[in-house]
């Protein structure tokens, strides 16, 4: 079963492996993949810089685990009304996703809370995914132990995307929504806008709405009227 309700933040829909575009970050994307299943580290701490797919990962391992039955919870540490107290008895779920780890570093409170989890989950022998913007050595986090923690397991880096993979990002996307980005669009896009792919997925949804509801299809002339650019 899944806890997803009982927090202030849900999973959106459109986190899934399925619509990840994979670039050089195989690896990783393998082994959350073993991990939302049941298969594979017991932990990993996943880190990247913003709009490189940490939260996606997190919500899509989840989005996985239901799926073989198994329970998960994603934890968003940027919430601001989450407390410690969130933690509390999730060691029973088979999978657990902290994301945003950095919201924490110098809360002592948070820290300390954070470090008996980790072993709360290392007793019980389930599966705990962890993510931050930086390595656990450069988090700025005050309790040496947790630090210590965060670096036992694996940890991955996501890589940032090309401007070739962020279009082949960005038309696998608009292919799942079921229309079709011309690589003349798509170049646009990425030449005008903003180049972080949360907002350069934002744009798309938007764009998608605008055609549907204007019934035409994506042109340069089109985007640039719906953009105001």
């Amino acid at each position: 079963m899944s806890t997803q309700l009982a927090l202030p933040l849900g999973l959106r829909d459109d986190a899934t492996f399925d619509n990840f575009f994979l670039s050089t970050n195989q690896h990783c994307v393998s082994a959350l993949r073993a991990c939302a299943s049941g298969e594979g580290y017991p932990f990993i701490y996943i880190w990247g810089q913003q709009g490189s797919g940490r939260s996606h990962l997190l919500q899509a391992a989840c989005h996985l685990a239901t799926q073989k039955n198994r329970s998960s919870v994603y934890v968003p540490l940027g919430t601001p009304e989450l407390t410690p107290h969130i933690l509390q008895n999730l060691e029973q779920m088979n999978l657990v996703c902290v994301d945003d780890i950095d919201a924490i570093a110098q809360d002592k409170q948070w820290e300390e809370a954070l470090f008996h989890f980790y072993n709360n989950m290392r007793e019980s022998g389930q599966t705990l995914l962890i993510a931050g913007r930086n390595p656990p050595q450069r988090l700025g986090l005050n309790l040496p132990d947790l630090v210590s923690r965060l670096a036992w397991g694996v940890v991955f880096q996501l890589h940032p995307l090309s401007d070739e993979d962020k279009l082949a990002a960005l038309k696998l996307r608009a292919d799942q929504r079921g229309f079709a980005l011309t690589d003349e669009v798509g170049q646009f896009l990425l030449r005008r806008c903003p180049r972080d792919m949360i907002q350069l997925f934002a744009l798309l949804e938007t764009l998608d709405r605008a055609s549907l509801q204007a019934q035409r299809k994506l042109t340069i002339p089109f985007v640039k009227t719906v953009l105001g650019v």
